[in-house]
């Protein structure tokens, strides 16, 4: 991690790995969703609205996924003070919040079919449209943050690993509450999804996360060269004067 800490060694490696993972992640999410959608059998029970699962299940796991980053980036950041530390969760959070977002809308017209209703104000669907107006709120505060200083990065991070702690309560509120979601039907140990379903489902799930990753990148080095640019700009006013 440290290796990294030096913005133009991440930049080397970032500029050819941002295209690596976005194409392969294109590649491989197109292959999964065609052979989701056009291939798989229709559920016995759920019949065609079982295939949202290849986009839905992935963008959840990404919605949550991308505030552990957010998390992890925080504590990077308060505790060894990786320079690197907050853009990487300022970077991660805008296709995170897109991922919830999305996992929200197909779980919504999954649902419609499958319960008969929209929405219900269970603990999986409500904890996950908190995580959304957390990832708002913490674009908020890292935008401040980027125009005054330190002492409000540091709140942001903050922010960010303090919100982690509804993550576990997504991934367990079906477990604990009484909920028309389904159980977890993927567990450490194993699965209760046919394999007709599961293989392309990972793979959606591993397209996804590197469509994630490069985004991820992208944004990073956006961020750097912002930066960048502000203190040639700084540099060149103090100059001046």
């Amino acid at each position: 991690m440290h290796g990294l800490a030096n913005p133009a060694r991440f930049l080397r490696i970032a500029r050819w790995l941002t295209p690596a993972c976005l194409l392969a992640g294109l590649v491989i999410t197109g292959l999964a969703l065609g052979w989701g959608l056009t291939s798989v059998s229709p559920d016995r029970l759920m019949g065609d609205t079982v295939r949202i699962l290849f986009i839905h299940v992935p963008t959840a796991w990404l919605g949550m996924a991308g505030w552990m980053t957010i998390a992890g980036a925080s504590l990077a950041e308060l505790v060894w003070r990786h320079p690197l530390a907050g853009i990487a969760a300022r970077a991660a959070a805008v296709p995170g919040a897109v991922f919830t977002a999305i996992c929200l809308a197909t779980g919504s017209i999954w649902g419609r079919p499958t319960w008969g209703t929209w929405w219900v104000w269970d603990g999986r669907l409500t904890s996950m449209l908190v995580l959304l107006f957390l990832y708002f709120g913490y674009m908020a505060l890292a935008d401040a943050a980027s125009r005054q200083g330190q002492g409000r990065a540091r709140v942001a991070a903050i922010f960010g690993l303090v919100g982690a702690i509804n993550v576990p309560i997504i991934n367990r509120s079906v477990v604990w509450w009484n909920s028309l979601h389904q159980p977890p039907s993927i567990t450490m140990g194993g699965s209760s999804i046919d394999a007709s379903y599961l293989v392309p489902l990972l793979a959606a799930t591993i397209g996804f996360s590197l469509i994630f990753a490069g985004v991820v990148l992208a944004r990073m080095r956006a961020l750097l060269a912002d930066q960048q640019a502000e203190a040639r700009l700084r540099r060149r006013a103090m100059a001046a004067a």
